[in-house]
Order: C-alpha cells, then structure tokens, then sequence
C-alpha cells in the first residue's frame, strides 16, 4: 500500500493550494478527487471569480485577499499563465450613510489597499453604462480584478503534479476508526496510507460528515447569466467596465465585465434553495431568468433585451457565519475540515493553502472564527 505524509481529498481552489503548498514543505501529497479538477459540479468549476479586498468590518479577509491576489499573480506568472487575471479593478458600492462603507474604508486603508472615494456623480461619469435607483457611495480597487476560476485551479493542479503531487480519481471515502486514521479508501479494493488526511471537498463536506457537519454547512443553489452584447459594443468589456458588487440593493447583485467574448455576467449574491451538488440539476429557472432581465433593464439600460449566450448552476456551501470552516476534527488527531466558502472563498485559496500547512507543521495558531464551535 503507498503511503503519504499528507492525503487531500477535494480538488478545488482550497484542496488544490493546500495540496501546493503541503508539497513546497516538502511533504509526500495525493491529492484526489472524484470528478476531477475544476468540473462542473465544483464550487470552483466557474469561468470566472472576483477577486477584491472590500470586506467592510471584517478585516482578516482583506488581509487574506491582499496576501492571495499577490500569491495568484505570482504563481501564474511563474507558470506563464499571466492571461488567468484580468485587473478589470473593482467597483463596491453602498448606501449612502452604510456604516459598512465607512468600516470598509477603514480597513482598506490600514492594509494598504490601494483605493479611490468615489460619489455617484463620479460612478456615474465614470461609468455611464451603470444607473442606480438610489443614492449611494463607492469604493474602487484598481489593482484588483478577475481569476478565470476553472482555468486558474486545473493550472494549480498540473503544478501540484510537477512538482511531485499525486493526483487521484477517487472519492476519498471517509475516515473511521480510532483517534488516528492511517489509511483511507480509494476504491472498492484499494486504500492508500495517510500520516494527516484534510478534506477539502466544499458542498460536499456535509454529505461526508453529516453527523458533525449537517447541520453547520449548507450547499445552496445559484444561478449565473451570460447576456451577449451587441456587435462592437465594448461598453461591457475591460477597460469600460470594471467588476462591480452592489450592497446598495437588497438584490445583492454583482457582475462581471464581458471576457472572453464569452458575455456579461451577472448574479445574485444571496442563498437559493438547499442542493446535492451530486444530482441537483444544472439548468436556470424562468423566474430567475425574469428576476435578472428585470434588472438590466433597471441597472444596465444599455443590456435591456439582451440575449442570453450562456447560464449556469453551481453553488456555495454556507456555514451560518459566512467564515470558513478549518478546524482539525474532533474525533480524529490528524483529520482536518477545510471549507465553508460560502460564496467568497475562491479569491483566497491561496492564503487557505498557506494557512493549512502552516497549522499543521504547528508554525501558527488557529484561527478562532474558523474553528467548528467558532
């Protein structure tokens, strides 16, 4: 039976750091997953992710996303994939009078975040392809922007195994038995042995760890638009259009320029309806559909009747807080739970692969919002 220092199990944006980073310590690492890397049924199997530093109060993921979106240049730098960013930089708009705006300012300023104060009339100037229903106050990142997500975790994933990072077509199983696992399930008749097993598996943790984990994470249902613009019209497209999220309106809405040529994109940052991300079925709702032209023809005249050249549905796994869940189980010595991205953890996959590695090799402490009883 082979054996490794280190088994994770999940190839997402979180599994996949982990795995790099655990093999840059030079640990032996497999790395498994049942659908493959980047797939359809993945939280990370996306076209594409924001990546920004707006957090408002909570300042620990602004700090996270400043470490990752440097990590993230680099590493695609150094594997010559330099076109998996775009520096579309990032439009936060709020209510005006939001105390969040104000926290938000706060933080940014603290990490030195480069931003700029934006008033609507500036918005507005700035950005003409935008309308806004109430008044509002804005932040724009220019430095920040948008990962290809599918692309930027297979790219993670072919270095991990450059570098020596088995790569496995298996569920993982679960573990069992006493305090320590030594070996875990690959197959029907295959196991492989295991020093510390993390799994990093996302919507579907609850499904592996119902017992512990059920009633913690929830994997919701959401769904993306792709509208095609008209011939020629690069309004909607870098360098016109930047990424822009939108706290002013309780829709939550958030959108991304066209790249590609692939559409403009555009969602709802809110929770859908409990999913298996196994079997739920992968096609948009009409109301949806009618919820989201709705809002371009309010938000983004310009797009009112605008076909639509693609959809999708994926979907988050929501811990009640929106932190993430990375706490060593309670059963196991050497099991860990990585995951509860919750709609925003793709951007900061590789401060989650750092923070991991370094957990394990006792470097760091914890960090209590992301422990089980946090």
């Amino acid at each position: 039976m082979t054996s490794y220092d280190s088994v994770v199990i999940g190839a997402g944006v979180f599994g996949a750091w982990t795995a790099y980073r655990l093999r840059l310590a030079g640990k032996s690492v497999a790395l498994l997953d049942a659908y493959g890397a980047g797939n359809s049924r993945a939280s990370s199997g996306g076209e594409s992710r924001i990546i920004r530093m707006s957090y408002g109060a909570d300042e620990i993921y602004t700090r996270w996303s400043a470490r990752s979106l440097a990590a993230w240049k680099a590493f695609l730098d150094e594997v010559k994939a330099p076109g998996l960013f775009y520096p579309t930089g990032v439009l936060w708009t709020s209510s005006e009078g939001d105390a969040r705006a104000a926290d938000n300012r706060a933080a940014l300023v603290r990490n030195g975040v480069t931003f700029e104060n934006l008033t609507q009339l500036e918005v507005e100037k700035r950005f003409p392809q935008l309308r806004f229903s109430r008044p509002i106050t804005a932040v724009f990142e220019p430095e920040s922007g948008v990962l290809l997500a599918r692309r930027c975790v297979q790219a993670v994933v072919r270095e991990a195994v450059v570098r020596g990072v088995d790569f496995i077509h298996a569920i993982g199983g679960v573990a069992s038995g006493d305090r320590k696992i030594s070996s875990v399930s690959i197959g029907p008749h295959a196991r492989i042995g295991a020093g510390e097993l993390i799994y990093a598996c996302g919507p579907w943790l609850p499904k592996m760890f119902p017992a512990l984990l059920g009633d913690r994470i929830r994997a919701t249902r959401q769904e993306v638009f792709f509208f095609g613009t008209a011939a020629s019209d690069r309004r909607f497209a870098p360098p016109a259009m930047p990424a822009w999220l939108d706290y002013s309106d309780p829709r939550r809405s958030y959108a991304i320029p066209d790249l590609e040529s692939r559409g403009f994109k555009l969602a709802f940052d809110r929770h859908g309806p409990e999913v298996d991300p196994d079997t739920q079925e992968r096609i948009v709702q009409a109301d949806a559909l009618a919820e989201a032209r709705e809002f371009l023809r309010e938000r983004f005249p310009g797009l009112a009747g605008a076909p639509i050249v693609e959809t999708r549905v994926c979907q988050y796994e929501n811990t009640e807080t929106g932190d993430f869940l990375i706490d060593r189980h309670p059963d196991f010595e050497n099991v860990w739970l990585v995951g509860g991205g919750s709609g925003h953890g793709f951007k900061h996959g590789p401060a989650v692969g750092e923070y991991v590695e370094r957990l394990l090799a006792g470097t760091i402490n914890s960090e209590p919002r992301f422990a089980l009883t946090g």
